[in-house]
C-alpha cells in the first residue's frame, strides 16, 4: 500500500486555499518526491458550511481547532490562521504532542519564534516557517542551511509589497501618497486599515525573523526600530531623484561590534543598488556574507499560490523528515548578541525644513547643526518668501546627535517646521 502522511490545517483563507490547490494539483509529483502521499484530513475554519470550492470532502472541516491538533489522523499540523492568539497556543500544543508544524505566521514567529523553536527542539520535531517572510522567495532555508558555513554580516530587504507598490507609483508617476494608497486599496494590495503595511509593522516582523537567523541570536519584533512611509512626500521623492537615489522602505539587520542593529524605515537608496530596481509589489532580500559575498533573492512576496508554494515546500521537507525519523537542522542562538540602541546608528540624513526666506536663516541652521556635532554635506533652497524650503544632506552622524539637532531646529524662529527627516544609505549599508 502507498504510504500516506496526513495533514491537519488550522485556517483555510487565502493562503490555505492556495496550499490545498497546490497539494491537489501536484499530488502525484509530491508522492514521487517524498515516497508517500500527502492528504489533508482535517481543516479548522470558523464557518464549516461555507463552500470554498476546494477539493476537500465536507466532513474534513471542523470549527474546533483543538480537533486538528489532538487528532490521531493528523501527522503534520499546518497553521495559516495568522495572529498570535489562538495560533500560538495551538502550535505549542501540537509541538508538545510531538507533531511537526509548518506555519506562515510572521507575526507569531517574529514575537515568539525563538521560544517555539526551543519547544520543537525539546520534543524532537520540526517547526518550519519559510512562508513567514517574503512569500514565495526562499530565504529562511538559505540563511539557516545554505549559508550555515559562512558569516552573514548584513541582510537588507524590501519586505512589504504594499509599501513598495506605493513608493514605486509615487516615484514613476509623481502621484501623492494618499492617491496611490487609495489605488493600492482598490487593487487589493492594501487593506482597508493599511497600518500594518504602511506603518512598517509587517516589515519589522520579517526583519526580526531574518536577524534572528542571520546572527544566531534572539531578536523579537519589538527590538526592531520602526518608521513607516506615511510622511514621504512628492518633494522627498524629487530630492532623492536629484541626488541619484530612490526611496524604499527597507528592513536592515546588521552585525556590529556593539551588537545587532535591526531597523525598518524609508531610506534614500542609491539608484545603482540592485534593490533600487525592485518595482511594484515585488519583494527582494539582499544578503552580504564574508565568503559568499553579495546575494539577492527576488520574487513575489505575497498572494495565495506564491505564499502557498513556500508553505508546501516546507510540508514536503517535513514529510521527508518524518519518513526518515529525523528532524531538520535546528536553529541556534549561541551567539546571543545584544540589540544595539538606535541612537548609536551612524549614517547620513536628509533633512527638509520649511523656513522664512530672510537674512541669516542658513547661518542659524548651519550653526545649530554644528553645535550638535552634525556636519552638512549639501544644502540648497527651493522657493521664496513664506514658502521657502531648505534641503540639507548631512555627512555621516550619530542618530542621537541628529535627533537633538532636529529638536533644536524646531525652536529656531526662522524655521516654521521640520518637514521631514529620512536616512540616506551609501552603497555599503551601516
Amino acid at each position: 500500500m502507498e504510504r500516506v502522511i496526513r495533514i491537519g490545517m488550522l485556517g483555510c483563507g487565502t493562503v490555505g486555499a492556495g496550499v490545498v490547490t497546490i497539494l491537489d494539483r501536484e499530488a502525484d509529483d509530491h508522492a514521487a518526491r517524498i515516497g508517500a502521499r500527502l492528504v489533508v484530513t482535517r481543516v479548522a475554519v470558523r464557518d464549516t458550511t461555507k463552500d470554498r470550492g476546494l477539493p476537500l470532502p465536507p466532513d474534513a472541516f471542523t470549527d474546533d481547532p483543538d480537533d486538528v491538533v489532538a487528532a490521531d489522523d493528523v501527522d503534520i499540523v499546518l497553521e495559516v490562521m495568522g495572529g498570535r492568539d489562538p495560533a500560538g497556543p495551538l502550535i505549542r500544543r501540537a509541538l508538545e504532542a510531538k507533531k511537526p508544524v509548518v506555519t506562515a505566521n510572521k507575526e507569531l514567529i517574529a514575537h515568539e519564534g525563538p521560544e517555539l523553536s526551543e519547544v520543537a527542539e525539546r520534543n524532537g520535531v520540526d517547526l518550519m516557517y519559510e512562508a513567514a517572510v517574503a512569500g514565495a522567495i526562499p530565504i529562511i532555508r538559505p540563511l539557516k542551511e545554505s549559508l550555515a558555513g559562512d558569516r552573514i554580516r548584513r541582510v537588507v530587504g524590501i519586505l512589504n509589497g504594499t509599501t513598495n507598490f506605493i513608493l514605486t507609483r509615487m516615484t514613476e508617476q509623481g502621484a501623492t501618497y494618499a492617491d496611490v494608497l487609495a489605488e493600492a486599496q482598490a487593487l487589493g494590495y492594501a487593506e482597508a486599515d493599511p497600518t500594518a503595511d504602511v506603518g512598517g509593522h509587517d516589515a519589522a516582523s520579517k526583519t526580526a525573523i531574518l536577524a534572528s537567523l542571520a546572527f544566531d541570536s534572539r531578536v523579537h519584533a519589538d527590538d526592531v526600530f520602526r518608521e513607516g512611509i506615511e510622511k514621504v512626500t512628492a518633494t522627498d521623492i524629487d530630492v532623492a531623484k536629484r541626488l541619484g537615489y530612490v526611496i524604499k522602505l527597507l528592513g536592515i539587520a546588521s552585525e556590529t561590534e556593539e551588537g545587532i542593529a535591526a531597523r525598518v524605515h524609508p531610506t534614500f537608496l542609491p539608484a545603482t543598488h540592485p534593490l533600487a530596481a525592485v518595482r511594484e509589489s515585488f519583494n527582494a532580500i539582499f544578503v552580504q556574507a564574508d565568503a559568499a559575498g553579495e546575494l539577492m533573492f527576488y520574487g513575489r512576496g505575497a498572494g495565495s499560490e506564491p505564499t502557498g508554494s513556500a508553505v508546501v515546500g516546507d510540508v514536503v521537507n517535513v514529510a521527508r523528515n518524518l519518513l526518515q525519523t529525523v528532524r531538520g537542522p535546528a536553529e541556534t542562538r549561541h551567539r546571543n548578541k545584544p540589540i544595539r540602541p538606535m541612537d548609536r546608528l551612524r549614517t547620513q540624513y536628509y533633512v527638509l525644513l520649511d523656513v522664512h526666506d530672510e537674512a541669516g536663516v542658513l547661518a542659524a541652521v548651519a550653526h545649530t547643526f554644528g553645535d550638535h556635532g552634525v556636519s552638512i554635506a549639501q544644502v540648497w533652497q527651493d522657493g521664496a518668501g513664506d514658502h521657502a524650503k531648505l534641503v540639507l544632506i548631512t555627512h555621516q552622524a550619530l542618530e542621537g546627535d541628529l535627533r537633538r539637532t532636529v529638536e533644536a531646529l524646531e525652536q529656531l524662529p526662522s524655521v516654521s517646521a521640520v518637514a521631514n527627516v529620512l536616512r540616506v544609505e551609501s552603497e555599503v549599508f551601516a
